[in-house]
């Protein structure tokens, strides 16, 4: 399909390289020749031209054996606000709810089976501001909050399993980023809390929420079992680690990041992890600019990057979603590959977990060989 035409690194080097030499490059950078697209219908292309939404389709094969293929739909959302953040929290929240219905009609009728949506993905970013109270109405229950009973109704609706990443409050009070999944049939199955929390610069979540008490829970849902690393957590190698032993085999990475803050290694840390860990890792930034009064009479403003993209087990990638735009990104999977790279590769087979010198495991020296 036809992509927006602003300046990204996908657009520059496609646009400047010949056909033979671009099959070259992509096979060096992206695992393959081609991003193998997938045909999306006309009305869905309309409607991301009408709502003003980047439409970004690919596909992931298998090679054949004695199972059938485990073919997935999944659907990436990033998008921004809509609304100043001087307006009141209910119509802020309001209005990205209607923008989102739009992108999930889309994403239903090109026949998607799991979404995942941005982290908190219902607000604006308020952490930057130092302020909690003033915020308070974004927080909200795991299972009667309004855009959780939102996303229930479209999950019904479609027959979708959502990832809806929120800014949780629990019946003590308690703030907590979270990760709520609702099934197929509009039940919230469970839920993940994010286990590490940044404390680095205008980065410093500690004050506002507790660091997640859940582990690290897979989702066996109707189409595939799933977890969730969420933002900060895809910087801890033993995230990845214990999810993908807990039985993963799609992760999600809903983030909020700004380019000074980790861009340089994005396109990295979850396409290595989708390596190391034999299973699909889908990393979902959200765009825009997210400007905010501070208590100092100013004003701060945040600008994140967007470049959302899904990564295979045999370390392909897709091309990113832009730097700028609210996007939807769809691609199809064969769960049959994460099967067929860990047996080629072997990489927990031959492991070695436990770490030569530790309190349980003492140094052995060992002697070469004569």
């Amino acid at each position: 399909m036809e992509r927006h035409s602003e300046l990204t690194f996908d657009n520059i080097i496609k646009n400047k390289l010949n056909p033979k030499v671009l099959k070259e490059f992509n096979k060096i950078y992206y695992g393959r020749e081609d991003h193998c697209e997938l045909k999306v219908k006309e009305s869905s292309l309309i409607s991301s031209e009408e709502n003003n939404f980047e439409l970004a389709s690919y596909y992931f094969s298998a090679a054949r054996e004695s199972r059938p293929p485990r073919l997935v739909k999944i659907g990436l959302i990033q998008h921004s606000v809509l609304l100043p953040t001087c307006e009141s929290i209910r119509e802020q929240r309001e209005a990205i709810l209607t923008k989102i219905e739009k992108i999930i009609n889309t994403a239903a009728s090109e026949g998607v089976q799991i979404i995942c949506l941005e982290e908190t993905w219902s607000m604006p970013f308020f952490l930057c501001t130092r302020e909690k109270e003033k915020w308070d109405e974004f927080a909200e229950s795991a299972t009667e909050g309004r855009s959780v009973i939102f996303l229930k109704d479209l999950a019904r609706k479609y027959g979708l399993v959502i990832v809806s990443p929120i800014l949780e409050k629990d019946d003590d009070g308690t703030w907590w980023n979270t990760a709520v999944v609702i099934d197929e049939e509009g039940n919230v199955m469970g839920k993940h809390r994010k286990n590490h929390l940044p404390s680095v610069g205008s980065f410093s979540e500690t004050p506002y929420y507790a660091p997640g008490n859940m582990g690290h829970p897979v989702f066996d849902t109707k189409y595939a079992k799933i977890a969730i690393n969420i933002c900060y957590g895809r910087h801890q190698a033993l995230n990845w680690l214990m999810l993908g032993l807990n039985g993963a085999e799609i992760v999600f990475n809903p983030s909020a990041t700004v380019a000074e803050f980790g861009e340089s290694f994005w396109n990295i840390e979850a396409r290595n992890a989708a390596i190391a860990n034999g299973y699909f890792t889908c990393s979902i930034n959200r765009v825009g600019t997210e400007t905010f009064n501070s208590t100092s009479g100013g004003t701060i403003e945040r600008t994140y990057y967007g470049s959302s993209y899904v990564t295979a087990p045999n370390g392909c990638r897709t091309p990113a979603l832009s730097r700028l735009r609210d996007g939807l990104m769809i691609v199809e999977i064969d769960l049959n590959l994460n099967r067929q790279v860990r047996d080629q590769w072997g990489f927990n087979m031959t492991s070695r977990p436990l770490p030569m010198s530790s309190p349980r495991s003492p140094m052995v020296k060992w002697k070469v060989p004569v």
